[in-house]
């Protein structure tokens, strides 16, 4: 029931939701019959594109399967957080975009004793990353903190299904071919890549990941690391340590999760230049939106139909908030609504609906 009552949440008037809702009982007692007698199989899922940033594939399970998902999320997760590392951000409670940010920019300030002295850092990510996850390697992480079989097995069930077997298409020909092919789950191996889009993903990707957070923290030795999914930044007063960094992280991730990193992302510069993390810019004393970031809100809400416009409106000027020297960009926007008939308060922070 729990696990329900989470997968609803900010949820609950999508079709899927209302339709399990209609006979919840019934629905949740034969789900829960399902998992006790070991009979319980994920059902078909749908696959669409999105096009922002950059085209990629989401898969959303059926709602059973999402509560599912969050029934072992809620079980197994807590042991594996409290073993994480501090600067391991993304699906861990209170550790979203904005966290990692802060502890980016508390980093940057240690490392340059608030901006006084000169430091590099190293910016990484892995090439594919969702697609490439080797599953066999991902249930061994698993294994090593699930002890009990029954939610070993569920687990086992959740990675190893395919959801390739049983999937409804959702949109058109040439909006799916947007996917590059090795960017697709389609083209994947077998025993190869997690479906984007659902929380157990999510959470196994951080269990995966956790093994390079230790091998950075505790065999490089980085004092200053911060990891947001695959995105992940090293700080260092010395740029040939990086360089030695990158490429012992290159030789081992190959070696120990069968992944690797995307060079043409790999970056090593001073940070006095300024650190692009999170949707953050990271500057000398200050920290500002992504311009690319702005740039999408503005041209979005230029567009957007006027009954969608007051909650996204709200959403971006939250966003921007978030920014310690985003005054500039919250009054582009704000012009903007307000140009589109709505009422801005005097601090920028919302928006009020339009009067009939």
């Amino acid at each position: 029931m729990q696990a329900y009552l989470d997968c609803r949440a900010n949820k609950r008037n999508t079709a899927s939701a209302l339709q399990f809702e209609q006979a919840l009982e019934a629905n949740l007692w034969a789900l829960y019959q399902r998992l006790i007698d070991g009979t319980y199989q994920p059902g078909r899922s749908i696959c669409f594109v999105v096009t922002r940033p950059r085209p990629r594939e989401v898969w959303a399970a059926q709602f059973a399967d999402r509560i599912v998902h969050h029934l072992l999320y809620n079980h197994i997760a807590p042991r594996f957080h409290a073993g994480f590392v501090a600067t391991s951000c993304a699906c861990i409670p209170g550790r979203g975009t904005l966290y990692a940010a802060l502890q980016l920019e508390h980093s940057v300030r240690s490392i340059t004793q608030n901006w006084s002295r000169p430091a590099h850092y190293l910016k990484m990510d892995l090439a594919n990353f969702f697609v490439a996850i080797s599953k066999p390697v991902l249930l061994a992480q698993l294994a090593k903190r699930v002890h009990e079989p029954w939610w070993l097995a569920l687990a086992r069930t959740i990675l190893f299904h395919d959801p390739r077997t049983d999937v409804e298409l959702r949109g058109s020909p040439a909006k799916l071919a947007l996917v590059p092919p090795h960017k697709s789950l389609f083209n994947a191996p077998a025993d190869t890549g997690l479906p984007i889009g659902n929380l157990s993903s999510q959470f196994f990707a951080n269990v995966h990941l956790d093994a390079l957070d230790q091998h950075v923290k505790h065999q490089l030795r980085a004092r200053h690391y911060v990891r947001y999914v695959d995105d992940f930044i090293l700080l260092h007063e010395s740029p040939q340590w990086l360089n030695q960094a990158r490429a012992d992280i290159e030789a081992w991730l190959p070696q120990y999760l069968g992944a690797r990193a995307n060079p043409s992302k790999t970056i090593l510069q001073p940070i006095a230049r300024g650190i692009d993390f999170v949707g953050h810019v990271i500057k000398p004393w200050r920290r500002t939106t992504r311009p690319r970031t702005l740039a999408t809100a503005l041209r979005r809400l230029e567009r957007m139909p006027a009954e969608d416009l007051h909650t996204a409106g709200n959403s971006y000027l939250g966003l921007l908030r978030q920014a310690t020297h985003s005054h500039a960009d919250q009054a582009q926007v704000a012009r903007l609504l307000r140009r589109r008939g709505h009422a801005v308060a005097g601090d920028l922070s919302k928006i009020y609906r339009k009067q009939p």
